[in-house]
């Protein structure tokens, strides 16, 4: 099996898009020429040409926009922002237009968009680029939100945003790029709206999406060495919410932990929480507990960087807590 990371994943995912359907075309900052800032677009300038794969002004509304009108005239953009940060510059774009469209048009007209952006610190980037606020695109009706955390899933999520006909925000995570893991060549297309249980457990549910899913696979390995079955819960897609399956695991284990990148107050764990309560009320044990990000603009000092971010000792903190707190340790 084709062992490919994160970036190869999205690459390739690009390059058979551009191939099978002639209305994908690219947009975007320093994506042809440069090759994008992350080096996902490499190669595709000189394959595709320019009406495929097209450089932009640095004007995140003009560039947007352009790719809203583009879908609404039956092209499907692939829409690359350099971060989820500067998707602020296009925020009326995308919650006023994008996610709308459809709905005020009765249906005449769809948005077949994709927004690929990364967000996340630990890059030392300072406060204003290292930031995950997919709360504020997770919180619109009429958008679809996915966050891949593998290789594989960041293949089959994009290929099924790409061909979806509703507008799509596709989130990935600057430390996600050069991890490696397994792809299929007969991957088939995933579903949006859909989370996965990467590991099956008894005592306690570990819940993450993008980078802290992959942190919480580490902190149930951890905790399997202690004796502790741990299952772990990947979101995978923030709007729609797969509420079933996260209720469904915790009415097994009885407790959850939920970690996420973003702030704790009114963030993506505090929805999943309440999904919980509302869910498996009666099957808890214990209180939900969440894991998230210090509450302050992110330092640029890599000491303070790494103090605010949340790692997998404090998954493994607020695991250990819960389960002393129902006597399973």
């Amino acid at each position: 099996m084709p062992v490919l990371s994160y970036r190869e994943a999205l690459r390739s995912t690009l390059r058979e898009e551009l191939i099978r359907d002639d209305n994908v075309f690219l947009i975007g900052e320093e994506i042809g020429v440069f090759e994008g800032s992350y080096k996902i677009t490499e190669g595709l300038l000189g394959e595709f040409g320019d009406k495929r794969v097209r450089d932009t002004p640095i004007s995140e509304e003009g560039f947007v926009g352009a790719a809203i009108g583009a879908a609404m005239l039956g092209l499907r953009p692939v829409v690359e922002l350099m971060t989820i940060n500067f998707s602020l510059i296009a925020i009326d774009q995308i919650v006023n237009h994008a996610a709308k469209i459809y709905g005020m048009f009765g249906g005449q007209t769809s948005v077949p968009m994709v927004i690929r952006t990364p967000g996340g610190g630990g890059q030392q980037l300072g406060a204003t680029h290292s930031q995950n606020i997919e709360l504020y695109y997770a919180f619109v009706p009429g958008l679809k939100v996915v966050a891949p955390s593998t290789p594989a899933d960041a293949k089959a999520l994009l290929r099924t945003a790409i061909r979806d006909d509703d507008p799509v925000l596709f989130l990935e995570n600057l430390a996600l790029y050069n991890v490696k893991g397994e792809v299929p060549e007969d991957l088939p297309t995933a579903e949006i709206g859909r989370a996965a249980v990467t590991r099956p457990g008894t005592d306690i549910t570990l819940i993450g999406y993008s980078r802290m899913a992959a942190v919480a696979l580490d902190a149930a390995e951890k905790l399997a060495a202690e004796g502790v079955s741990a299952e772990v819960v990947d979101l995978r897609s923030l709007r729609p919410l797969d509420r079933e399956t996260l209720v469904r695991s915790v009415r097994r284990t009885g407790c959850a932990v939920v970690a996420e990148d973003d702030w704790l107050t009114y963030g993506i764990g505090a929805e999943v929480a309440a999904s919980i309560s509302e869910g498996a009320f009666d099957h808890l044990d214990a209180p939900v507990r969440r894991v998230a990000a210090a509450e302050v603009p992110l330092p640029y000092a890599k000491s303070l960087e790494d103090a605010a971010l949340p790692s997998v000792d404090s998954v493994l903190t607020a695991a250990r807590e819960t389960l002393h707190a129902v006597g399973r340790r």
